[in-house]
């Protein structure tokens, strides 16, 4: 941390100057103690020395003097060091010094206190109670001249300040009666002081120059606190018991108390007189003064009243009663004070004023305005106030004025809880006076009576009980109200808490009236009941009626709370009461819900027997008796009632009102009598007649029945509430058994047996009885026995519901629900009232769901239910998929069962919630095991569906049953076990025997017939294994989770694993792609031992039946390892392909190793030899499993072990080899074939990506390598006499050369060459024919075609690139990859110059040229025939490129010999193509495989490679670019470059063009994978890598610099920052951890830094495919690196023109952190190795500033020019400043400066060649060459060009650019300086 300013080095409490310092220097000693500033006391003398610091204080302390002249300054900071350096040092003085300098402390003691700043007050405190502490007694005698502003201080307005001053009299005197003694003692010093004080003016205050606000604020501070310490003092010595002075334990009167009032008295009086009684600071502006004058007056009135007489009276009683104009809060207070306390001393002060103007028209304003905003003061003194007010004044008419106005300042919207609280306490206090004081203000009974009345009638009810009864917005003068509106109506909706308040004023008003005088009620029951029956009129608003009932109903439960639970009986009586009995008769016959449920609350509040006694026996407008026992109602009577009136009303009819008549009835149930009131009830809502015989729908018995139903489940909810709330006092609520009933059973089973009575409404009726809504609703009103008879119905007529189903699977599905659950018969009803008892019977299950746990022992009975609704929602899935495939007549028939679908699936969405779950472990074993038949069974037997659609719906099926009802993993393999159970027709290869205690396989070869039925299985196990994870599905979660009891703990679902694996291609998925990926991830993730038990026992059967098989599936195509996988899949035979596919994966991933593969090495060699005999199917399936072997060891580097085992028994092979005949006498049954493939499969090769390069794999011996040589020219000496075309016979001698070279060429003799030059050149050149034909039929169907129908062209083309002869292709590839390895170490052995080496290069070079241009001509051949179909459709295209992944490996080797060929075979091979005379060149043929949609990355990077260098380059970006050189003179190029068209006609290639100029923002919104996204970066790489071949001061790049300038898209680089994750690097850049970047980002910073070091792009292009996020953030970092060094001005032209400030700044970071420092290092050593050549031009580089000076002279004038590179170069722009400049004018000086920053800004390229441009243009102005007029520059800072177009008129020239941006911008063609035409 810092220090303070100014404190460096020296503590705060000494001198901050020199001079002060010297001033602490002991001075002379004198008699006499002068105070500061010459003043002694308080009296200035005269001195000859001027100045505050010139002027010496004699005997006190030098430092203490220094500090308190510096008390003098203006400055606060000063005086506040100087105030604590003071109170540090009286701290550490002795007393007795500390007493010499009090008389110059009382002085800046008293100034101080005046002062504006509060930290200088505080610290005058602080450092006074340092003083008083320090000097004790010694401040006695000075103790008058501190007294007066010592007390003054107590009150400064600032409450910490006045605490301090404060603490320091308390530090002086501990005691009150010290304190007191004090006061008493300095009483006429204080008075003095005050009287001063009173007497200040602003300007009096100071004698420095201050602010006049300042100095208002100053006096106002100074006024506020005199007033106040004079009110304080003078309660002080009046009362002695003052809160403010701290005197309120003082009880002895003081000696000299009594000379100290009469002192004070005097002062006062004297005071009192000469301020004009204080009335002038009434009326100041200050608040603080007013407040403080208030105050005072108050302590006049109290202590000295006499002041205030006949004479002065009048005056003071006018300010003081109309002090309610005082419009500020903070004056409230003490203004109270004043007037309650005047009122009450002075009542005939009244008489003496003219009280309308100068009190009633202000208090009635002070009230309306709401006291100006002191509620919480004014409201609370309302009452006190009216106490005082004299009772000649206060009359009828005043009370209503009164009241009205308070009334109107009320804020129902915006006022606080606070304020509404005290606003209504004081309504309620003051209307409450105005009640029981009447007798004051009225002379008599009648008078008193009137008075009381008026208050009710104009007051309580006109006011507050309008407000709260019809305000809001409602208009009430047409709901028959009796109140008048006095005010206008407000459409302003009150809150519900002010409402609330308003309410319980209303009722403490009543309650209190009530107990003091019982008449008042009267009016105020009239109007009540009377708007109460208004309401209820039928021309009343429905909306108005229900916010007025609801009103009163939230007013009867206020009452409820304040007056029934105290016992009152005047609520009923009075008010509800006949309020009922006069609405009553209106409700009933109106059927008004809301006044349905005004009687309902009224019920529930006052209990149904008081209220029907109220609302039967009270005749309108009369309250009924008072005797309370005339108000009981009998038994008889009430039940009578109950009976007759009530029940048969609340039961009949379905209107609005139901609901509101059926909650009355349950609040008239009592607990007493509630079997008797149940009783009738029922019996009225159900006919016993009815239950003997049908019910048909639409009777009264029907619609009594849904109205039961709906009174069911509302008892339901209220015995549930009450049952966890326990808030009732009826018992009936907490006894649901007490609600069964006789009627209730017969009538629930008659419902649910009858068909014509099985509608909604009987639906409604049963769900009501059964309950089960919800979990906490499980209250049956029926017994258990008739629960089982209804969900037997339900059951039924579900069942027949599914029966009736249109669709196979659901229809058939219903034979096993109906064959699992017994006694279970469906009905025969016709289709649509099938579809009716369906839906009803689903509304049941809706409404009664978690009923069926109270049945859970019927298991059949629940599951079957379940299981049906189930099947019937995932008939809505089936459905909605054949909706597409249905006509509309079928449509319009299912559209019934799709609705009662949909019902069944919302139920099942309601039971998700845990409901399955909590069923018996029977019941869901049961339902678990009926819902997976039915799901087997549509998957197998729905056929109108695809098989991707219906494998996807059973996937959900399932993962949704095991989720429902599976509690644990062991439940859930037990569930599994039935989905996996074997059929007829699964599976299909292997079959798990789970009769046997361990699980085993066994194969299953008689069903390849039924094997595609397989197939939508295994589709459905893989998207389960997706859902659920494949640990749960191959039973390998937590361990073994046992299937059976007798299965031992290592038991796993091996044989499925085996069976998908056999499977190989499903519907939507592999082997390969989806389940191996999978399993890998889980074996790498889990060490279990049940993961090695699969993985082991998944082995042993695919090798048992690749055994059993025995068919030949060996790999082709060299072993090459990167091609394993795609061969494999090629293999025909399913165990030994899915075998290969996992030892490869396993291997691959690292999950088995050396021990492994040696494991399965003895394995196969136990066996192969089977005795003496040879396992010929053993034979058959070992080299391909040898060849995995050894790669997946090879790939680990493990190979060790296997080798030295291999290496003893191939010799034996090797030998047995060579016993049979040579390959071209072979003849059909001989095992010849078979041991050579075992041969060659033991010496395998690897490549390296992209294949650029192949690699031997083992390596081996003399012995090996002599025998494999011998093997080889055995079948060389063959071939030259018989020449044995057949297919195989070439394809192994391929391979046998392929290993002979790779393995042997050191030892080859000139006929080996020779044999292998032969067969090479003899199997390329066939397929070369081969293509080219294709090639040129591709064409000839693409002329053709585009008259033809687009599917016959793309049926021809499938047709031409498939019937290429694939034998031919597979012998090439081997031809190709031989070749490689020959080139290889022909590579190896130039480069070693070893001359003993056995390749004669002279020789064979011709024959090397020829093959390398072949396969050139193959490699364009495959981009032609794409370039051709592309030129006619995508699809076409699509075609040729698909046709090339049949032949992976081909390419991939073609690609590689592409890549390594020379320029001249490159040349040769272009030139050939152009000749050939096709559609499409060489160019385009390259861009179409560049950019096929059908990705083989080693064919796009050769492309890529190719377009990007010579020769091609030349013509693959600019059209018409041809080799044409240019013969510049030497004055404007070094030397001679290429010419490209001129700026205008300057086209791009059509591949580029569109990728470049017409980029659209459709690209921001690709996928970040997108193909057409990786082809715009591909295609910007080309063009950035052409570019910066070109020279760089070649016209060539200028041309096209500026074309991209102007025709570039700038989007490209908006694309480009979609792959960098700026966010990432922004967080490492400020952790400055290079190595914690995330990937992306890492990939993107690696690739900037390495394109701008390296300036190449191919680096990132080489490891772009695979296409990912990384691989693409790596080739956008390094293209934004090569941009911003390529096109510097271009990139900063996009940043400067960006919006998005988050997005730029994060942009500027990345490039200031990653990519500007190595761009700045890159420019400066490029200006530093420049050579200007030219003395009189010099540069020299300063790479710590990152400057860069240029000089240049010429005779007698120079000029230095200071280049500064930013530290975020490019994006900001270079710095350039004119360090000195000679001879020089001002202005060519501002001109060259200009220059160079234009020149240096808008170079896209080095900055070196932007300073040689800008010293051209300065030696070409020497020379004279004339500037162009508008630029003012020779040299065009943008195209470099001279001024070459002159005007006709003036003669000058300008620049062709600049020229043409006139005429844009200027809209004329005239010359910009004659003004002629140009």
């Amino acid at each position: 941390m810092g220090k303070q300013k100014g404190d460096g080095g020296r503590s705060k409490n000494r001198p901050s100057s020199s001079s002060l310092a010297a001033s602490l220097l002991p001075s002379a000693s004198s008699a006499a103690a002068v105070g500061f500033g010459g003043y002694v006391g308080s009296a200035r003398l005269d001195t000859s020395i001027s100045g505050d610091d010139s002027a010496p204080f004699l005997d006190v302390d030098s430092e203490v003097a220094q500090h308190l002249r510096r008390l003098a300054r203006k400055d606060p900071v000063t005086k506040l060091k100087a105030l604590q350096a003071l109170a540090t040092l009286f701290k550490q003085k002795a007393g007795k010094d500390i007493a010499l300098i009090i008389p110059q402390w009382a002085f800046e003691y008293k100034r101080l206190l005046m002062d504006y700043n509060r930290e200088v007050r505080r610290a005058t405190h602080e450092t006074m109670t340092n003083l008083v502490v320090a000097v004790g007694r010694d401040l006695a005698p000075h103790l008058k001249s501190l007294m007066g502003p010592w007390w003054f201080s107590q009150f400064d307005p600032v409450s910490e300040v006045s605490l301090a001053a404060k603490r320091s009299l308390q530090a002086a005197f501990p005691a009150q009666e010290k304190r007191l003694d004090a006061f008493i003692l300095c009483t006429v010093e204080i008075f003095q002081y005050l009287e001063e004080n009173l007497k200040l003016t602003p300007q009096s205050l100071s004698d420095k120059a201050v602010a006049l606000d300042e100095l208002e604020d100053m006096y106002h501070q100074a006024i506020a606190s005199t007033l106040l310490a004079l009110a304080t003092l003078i309660d002080v010595f009046f009362s002695l018991r003052s809160e403010t002075s701290g005197f309120e334990d003082i009880v002895a009167e003081p000696r000299n108390a009594s000379k100290a009032r009469a002192t004070a008295i005097s002062f006062a009086e004297k005071l009192f007189s000469d301020h004009k009684y204080f009335l002038d600071f009434l009326k100041s502006e200050n608040p603080a003064v007013r407040s403080a004058a208030y105050s005072t007056l108050k302590s006049f009135i109290k202590s000295i009243p006499h002041v205030i007489n006949d004479e002065n009276m009048r005056t003071i009683a006018a300010a003081v009663l109309g002090a309610f104009q005082e419009k500020d809060p903070a004056c409230h207070s003490s203004m109270w004070d004043a007037v309650l306390l005047f009122s009450k001393k002075f009542p005939e002060s009244w008489a003496m004023i003219n009280v309308q103007k100068n009190f009633l028209s202000r208090f009635w304003n002070f009230l309306r305005q709401q006291c100006f905003g002191s509620q919480q003061v004014s409201y609370p003194a309302l009452v006190l106030f009216l106490d005082t007010v004299p009772s000649k004044l206060a009359g009828e008419q005043f009370f209503l004025d009164f009241f009205r106005n308070l009334w109107d300042g009320r804020n129902p919207l915006r006022s606080t809880v606070a304020d509404r609280l005290a606003f209504f306490k004081a309504f309620k206090e003051c209307y409450l006076f105005a009640l029981q004081n009447a007798s004051r203000y009225c002379s008599g009974v009648d008078a008193m009576q009137r008075f009381r009345v008026t208050l009710v009638g104009d007051i309580l009810v006109k006011l507050l009980w309008s407000d709260y009864l019809f305000s809001g917005g409602f208009n009430h003068q047409d709901a028959g109200s009796s109140v008048k509106k006095t005010t206008p109506s407000v459409n302003l909706k009150y809150p519900w808490s002010y409402l609330e308040e308003l309410g319980n004023c209303v009722i403490e008003i009543l309650s209190e009236s009530y107990l003091t005088e019982y008449d008042v009620l009267s009016p105020y029951s009239v109007a009540f009941r009377e708007d109460c029956v208004g309401m209820f009129q039928q021309t009343a608003n429905a909306e108005e009626r229900a916010e007025h009932v609801e009103r009163i109903i939230k007013f009867l439960s206020l009452l409820e709370q304040y007056s029934v639970k105290k016992g009152e009986a005047w609520p009923l009586v009075q008010l509800v009461g006949p309020m009922l009995a006069n609405s009553f008769p209106l409700i009933k016959s109106s059927d008004i819900p809301d006044g349905i449920r005004l009687l309902t609350v009224a019920v529930s509040i006052f209990g149904p027997r008081a209220t029907l006694h109220q609302l039967c026996n009270c005749s309108a407008g009369s309250p009924g008796s008072a005797n309370p026992s005339e108000r009981k109602l009998e038994l008889a009577d009430f039940m009578q009632a109950f009976s007759e009136t009530f029940v048969p009303w609340c039961l009949s009819g379905h209107s609005s009102s139901i609901n509101s008549r059926l909650d009355l009835l349950l609040e008239l149930l009592n607990d007493e009598y509630f079997p008797k009131q149940w009783d009738i009830v029922v019996s009225c809502a159900i006919n016993r007649a009815t239950v003997r015989g049908r019910m048909e729908p639409g009777t009264v018995e029907s619609e009594r029945l849904v109205s039961l139903a709906m009174l069911l489940d509302k008892a339901r909810v209220q015995i549930t509430r009450k049952l966890l709330t326990g808030s009732s006092e009826y018992q009936h609520w907490y006894n649901p058994e007490a609600w069964y009933h006789e009627l209730l059973e017969s009538a629930a089973v008659l419902v649910a047996c009858s068909s014509v009575t099985f509608n909604h409404s009987a639906a409604q009726f049963l769900g009501a009885v059964l309950g089960g809504l919800v979990n906490e609703k499980q209250i049956s009103f029926v017994s258990k026995n008739t629960i089982i008879l209804i969900f037997k119905e339900i059951e039924k007529r579900l069942l027949s519901f599914m029966a009736k189903s249109c669709l196979d699977s659901v229809k058939e599905s219903d034979s096993i629900l109906t064959a699992q659950i017994l006694n279970v018969a469906t009905t025969s009803e016709g289709s649509e009232s099938t579809i009716e008892m369906a839906q009803a019977s689903l509304d049941i299950l809706n409404c009664s769901f978690f009923c069926l746990k109270s049945i859970s022992e019927e298991v059949d009975l629940v599951s079957g239910i379940l299981a049906a609704v189930f099947v019937i929602d995932w008939e809505l899935d089936l459905i909605k998929m054949q909706e597409d495939a249905i006509n509309d007549a079928s449509h319009e028939k299912m559209k019934g069962r799709r609705e009662v679908c949909q019902v069944a699936h919302d139920l099942c969405q309601r039971m998700k919630d845990g409901f399955c779950k909590s069923l018996s472990a029977d019941i869901r074993k049961k339902l678990g095991n009926l819902l997976v038949q039915v799901v087997r069974f549509v998957i197998l037997k729905e056929y109108k569906l695809r098989a991707n659609i219906i494998t996807s719906m059973c996937c959900s099926w399932l993962v949704e049953v095991l989720s429902r009802l599976c509690l644990d993993q062991a439940e859930e393999q037990k569930l599994l076990d039935q989905v996996l159970g074997k059929d007829q027709i699964w599976p299909s290869w292997i079959v798990a025997d789970f009769t046997i205690g361990n699980g085993a396989s066994i194969l299953n070869m008689e069903n390849d017939l039924q094997a595609s039925f397989s197939l939508k299985f295994i589709s459905l196990i893989d998207k389960l294994i997706s859902r659920i994870g494949i640990g749960k599905v191959l039973c390998l979660d937590d361990g073994s989770i046992p299937l059976k009891e007798s299965m031992d703990e290592e038991s796993t679902r091996a044989w499925l694993a085996a069976e998908i694996l056999c499977t190989w291609k499903w519907i939507d998925g592999t082997a390969v792609d989806s389940f191996l990926p999978l399993l890998s991830r889980y074996a790498k993730a889990g060490d279990h031992p049940s993961v090695h038990s699969l993985l082991d026992g998944i082995l042993d059967i695919l090798l048992s039946g690749a055994l059993v098989q025995g068919q030949r599936g060996r790999l082709r195509l060299l072993n090459v390892w990167p091609a394993l996988n795609d061969e494999i899949g090629k293999i025909t035979e399913p165990f030994l392909r899915a075998l290969l596919s996992l030892v490869v994966t396993l291997f691959k991933d690292g999950i088995w190793g050396r021990d492994k593969a040696i494991e399965m090495f003895e394995i196969l060699m136990m066996k192969l030899y089977v005795g003496e005999s040879i396992n010929q199917n053993c034979l058959n399936i070992l080299p391909s499993i040898i060849t995995v072997l050894i790669q997946s060891l090879r790939q680990h580097n493990q190979l060790d072990l296997l080798d030295e085992r291999l290496q003893h028994i191939l010799r034996d092979w090797l030998h047995r080899t060579l016993m049979f005949p040579p390959l071209v006498e072979w003849t059909s049954g001989q095992d010849t074939e078979e041991w050579l493939e075992l041969v060659i499969a033991c010496y395998p090769l690897r490549s390296t990506p992209c294949i650029k390069s192949l690699k031997l794999v083992r390596d081996i011996g003399v012995e090996e390598r002599t025998l494999v040589l011998e093997l080889f020219r055995k079948q060389k000496h063959r071939t030259s006499v018989v020449a044995n075309q057949l297919p195989v016979v070439r394809m192994l001698l391929s391979e046998l050369l392929v290993i002979c070279v790779g393995y042997c060429w050191k030892e080859f003799a000139e006929d080996d060459w020779e044999f292998f030059f032969s067969q090479v050149r003899s199997s390329i050149q066939s397929v070369v024919v081969m293509m080219e034909e294709t090639t040129e039929n591709v064409n000839d169907v693409v002329s053709d075609g585009l008259t033809s129908k687009s599917s016959d062209v793309l049926k021809q083309l499938d047709h031409l690139v498939s019937a290429s002869d694939s034998s031919a292709v597979n012998v090439a590839s081997n031809s190709l990859a031989s070749f490689s390895l020959f080139r290889e170490g022909w590579e190896l052995q130039r480069s070693s110059k070893d001359d003993s080496s056995p390749i004669v290069l002279e020789r064979w070079n011709p024959t090397i040229d020829r093959l390398i241009e072949a396969i050139l001509r193959l490699f364009f051949c495959t981009g032609i025939s794409e370039s051709i179909s592309s030129m006619y459709s995508h699809e076409a295209a699509l075609v040729v490129a698909e046709s090339r992944c049949c032949n992976s490996l081909f390419w991939q080797l073609i690609a590689s010999n592409v890549i390594n060929s020379s320029s001249q075979a490159r040349e040769r091979a272009v030139r050939a193509v152009e000749f050939w005379g096709l559609s499409t060149g060489s160019v385009s043929s390259l861009y179409a495989i560049l950019f096929s949609s059908i990705q083989i990355p080693s064919l796009q990077l050769a492309a890529y490679v190719i377009l990007s260098t010579e020769p091609v380059s030349r013509s693959a970006v600019v059209k018409g670019s041809d080799v044409v050189m240019d013969d510049v003179s030497s004055d404007d190029q070094e030397s001679s470059s290429l010419v490209l068209p001129s700026e205008k006609s300057i086209q791009l290639q059509e591949e580029l063009s569109f990728r470049v100029e017409k980029l659209s923002y459709e690209v921001l919104e690709m996928d970040l994978l997108a193909h057409e996204r990786v082809n715009i970066l591909l295609s910007w790489s080309l063009l950035l890598s052409h570019l910066w071949s070109l020279p760089a001061s070649s016209p060539s790049r200028e041309q096209l610099v500026q074309y991209v300038q102007g025709s570039g898209n700038s989007i490209i680089l908006d694309c480009i920052f979609q792959h960098i994750p700026l966010e990432a690097c922004y967080s490492q850049t400020l952790k400055k951890k290079d190595a914690d970047l995330p990937p992306e980002a890492s990939e993107a910073v690696s690739g900037a830094t390495r394109a701008i070091t390296t300036g190449s792009l191919l680096f990132a292009v080489e490891s772009l495919w695979p296409v990912g996020t990384k691989s693409m953030a790596s080739l956008a970092g390094a293209l934004y690196g090569f941009m911003l060094r390529v096109f510097p001005a271009y990139v900063r032209g996009w940043f400067s023109e960006f919006r998005d400030r988050s997005t730029s700044s994060l942009i500027e970071t990345f490039t200031r952190t990653w990519c500007s420092p190595a761009l700045i290092v890159d420019e400066l050593s490029q200006i530093k190795k420049a050579d200007f050549a030219d003395e009189m031009f010099s540069v020299s580089v300063s790479k710590s500033a990152n400057e860069v000076v240029a000089t240049y002279t010429k005779e007698e004038t120079g000029m230095d020019l200071v280049i500064r590179l930013p530290a975020t170069y490019p994006l900001r722009h270079v710095d350039v400043d004119c360090m000195r400049s000679l001879g020089i004018s001002e202005v060519k000086q501002r001109k060259w400066l200009m220059s160079m920053m234009m020149f240096v800004r808008n170079q896209n390229g080095a900055l070196a060649e932007a300073i040689r441009i800008w010293k051209s243009n300065l030696d070409k102005e020497f020379q004279g060459v004339e500037e162009c007029p508008i630029c003012y520059s020779v040299i065009h800072t943008d195209n470099h060009s001279l001024p070459r177009l002159a005007c006709r008129t003036c003669k000058h020239k300008f620049h062709s650019a600049c020229l043409y941006k006139w005429f844009s911008t200027s809209h004329k063609s005239s010359c910009p300086l004659c003004q002629s035409p140009f």
